[in-house]
């Protein structure tokens, strides 16, 4: 999977954070509630604009850019 076809960056929207699919909801929101216990089906349960795949787009932009960080260390 992609993440870029999910993850977007609009300099005027949540600070410039990376967001879905320009919706006000940042991949920082996501990572939050899985990490807080969320499971998938309670964050698509109370946000229903989202996807399965727009949670996975959010984990795998969090594992790539861990990756660049390492990388680049």
């Amino acid at each position: 999977m992609s993440w870029r076809n999910h993850i977007t960056l609009e300099a005027g929207k949540r600070g410039g954070r990376p967001c879905i699919r320009g919706m006000r909801i940042s991949v920082a929101d996501v990572l939050g509630w899985l990490a807080a216990g969320m499971t998938h089906e309670e964050i698509l349960s109370g946000y229903p604009e989202l996807t399965e795949e727009d949670i996975r787009a959010c984990l795998a932009y969090a594992a790539d850019r861990e990756r660049r960080v390492l990388t680049a260390a």
